[in-house]
């Protein structure tokens, strides 16, 4: 088990406890194990239990329960619950932004038991007697049921990534006369995806894939297997001769909008029996697209330079350290980008108004911006510069008076609050924000969460607009939950000359492989390193942050 499945685990154990009213301090005790153990950089499954219970937030009960999940996938304290917690009130517990005591009380007064009878309460407005309810909390759980439902068997692609390749690696040994490779959304490295899609090309059987424990066959269609991995995951197979491969992979690699505009632009070719993907777009007389770029139709046609790859990125912007809510100190964060081959670190803790994040107050400001000196010290030549996140206040202010503002090197301006407004009062709250003189970046620009949350209505145009003309450059926040700004909008920023920042908001050293991520998302949207803030070198950097100052 990876470290977020375990922490998932205490996730979601502190929440049924507290659907039942168990100990507050037991409850309290595993939700600060799910918040350590989610920025761990190194696997639990690979410590001692000693080597465990030293670190902060887990202890030896802690640890107990972590060897347990490791040795039998589950945790007699969690089965203990569940066996008298209908299963649809379990599910209730995944619904973001809707807590146990709320779920407790429609359970324990309303008798609501599973997620359909709650959609049927809404729309009964059984919930507006209720304490704690009203009609805007009804309506606003009514939003959260839709999305929830919209989301069911989704995963986001950083949590499949991992497990795909795998699963060809394993798949390729097996068959090592065939020729293979992922495709479909998971090739094109889309946010979210349903499944993990390859193509087999093989002359001879590929049955022998499910004689191993790592496939289980559950249903078949002519060149199309339906599977599932051991941890229940779905899986699409499609089979062809090796003949065919080049044709087939362009074909299941296509998003649906993609293909129909190209077919529909080559309707007089042929393109069965094609050895290659290049030999595809050589036929249709059009420049080679990265897999990336078949999302939809926007690319057919164009021809782009060199898209952004993982080791163009020359500095982790978008950092957190034990100064606010991140799991180690600037200096270890920093030596961690060091070792990593980046040249430089933002650190930029939470500002004042995030209180539940330990946000920075105007004297402790002053204290971490003497240590970083003290720090840039002793790691020169590589630089740390002292930024924050400074909260969007409900007017569009930044968090912090002008005189502190004006002595950071960068600010990145993000909302983390009041995340429901309407469209034209969201949008106006962001324009004040970017007007600012003193921000520099604006930080993930709709707050959403994958699959979790969706972001808060702006008018994405106008945003983009304001960011080029005050010369504001815009996050692309790679955590694989958030991937906002989405890459969707990064062809009309790159249009208006507006630059795009690929930041990992890490909060541990290992949230710094999420960066990853951002770049594959940023690819997607045609982003290049001559657009790209982060790739630019320490002087070229410092020329946009301090010509902003």
């Amino acid at each position: 088990m990876t470290n977020k499945e375990i922490a998932k685990k205490f996730q979601y154990l502190g929440e049924i406890m507290e659907l039942h009213e168990e100990n507050p301090f037991k409850i309290k005790t595993y939700q600060n194990a799910y918040l350590t153990i989610r920025k761990l950089p190194e696997p639990l499954e690979e410590m001692a239990p000693t080597e465990m219970e030293k670190i902060k937030g887990i202890g030896s009960s802690t640890s107990a329960s972590i060897r347990e999940l490791l040795e039998t996938g589950s945790m007699q304290a969690i089965k203990k619950l569940e066996e008298k917690t209908p299963p649809g009130v379990r599910e209730m517990l995944h619904i973001a932004g809707f807590g146990p005591k709320k779920i407790r009380d429609i359970w324990k007064i309303l008798g609501v038991e599973t997620i359909g009878e709650l959609r049927y309460a809404c729309n009964e407005n059984r919930l507006v007697e209720l304490k704690g309810f009203g009609e805007k909390t009804q309506e606003d759980l009514r939003q959260k049921l839709d999305y929830f439902q919209k989301s069911q068997g989704k995963h986001l692609f950083a949590d499949l990534d991992g497990r795909a390749n795998e699963l060809m690696e394993q798949i390729s040994k097996t068959l090592p006369n065939a020729k293979t490779s992922l495709t479909g959304a998971i090739r094109r490295r889309s946010n979210v995806v349903e499944r993990i899609e390859l193509l087999i090309a093989s002359d001879e059987s590929v049955e022998p894939i499910f004689e191993n424990d790592f496939l289980e066959k559950t249903g078949e269609q002519p060149n199309i297997l339906s599977a599932k991995t051991k941890d229940e995951l779905p899986v699409t197979i499609f089979t062809c001769t090796i003949s065919e491969f080049g044709s087939k992979l362009f074909r299941y690699t296509a998003g649906e909008a993609f293909l129909n505009a190209f077919l529909e632009k080559n309707k007089a070719l042929d393109f069965k029996g094609l050895a290659t993907e290049e030999d595809v777009f050589e036929k249709a007389s059009l420049p080679y697209l990265q897999p990336e770029l078949r999302e939809d139709n926007w690319a057919i046609g164009k021809s782009f330079k060199k898209l952004l790859e993982p080791e163009d990125i020359r500095g982790v912007v978008h950092a957190h350290s034990t100064w606010s809510d991140g799991l180690y100190s600037i200096r270890q964060m920093a030596e961690h980008a060091r070792s990593l081959g980046y040249f430089y670190l933002g650190i930029t803790d939470h500002s004042k108004a995030a209180f539940y994040a330990n946000g920075l107050k105007e004297d402790r400001v002053q204290a971490q911006w003497q240590e970083i000196d003290e720090v840039n010290k002793a790691l020169a030549p590589f630089k740390i510069y002292k930024g924050i996140e400074s909260d969007i206040l409900n007017d569009g202010s930044l968090d912090y008076p002008d005189e502190i503002l004006a002595g950071f090197d960068f600010i990145i301006a993000s909302v983390h609050s009041n995340l429901r407004m309407d469209e034209e009062k969201a949008t106006q709250r962001l324009l004040r924000a970017i007007e600012n003189k003193y921000t520099t970046i604006l930080g993930h620009p709709t707050g959403r969460l994958l699959l979790s949350r969706e972001g808060y209505p702006i008018d994405h145009k106008k945003i983009i607009d304001a960011c080029a003309a005050n010369g504001v450059v815009i996050e692309l926040n790679a955590n694989p939950y958030r991937l906002d700004l989405d890459w969707t909008w990064i062809p009309y920023a790159l249009e208006k000359g507006v630059m795009i920042s690929v930041n990992p908001d890490a909060h541990s050293t290992g949230g710094m492989n999420d960066i990853k991520y951002g770049v594959y998302s940023a690819r997607k949207g045609g982003l290049t390193a001559e657009n790209c803030l982060t790739c630019l070198e320490v002087a070229d950097f410092e020329g946009v942050i301090w010509k902003k100052k």
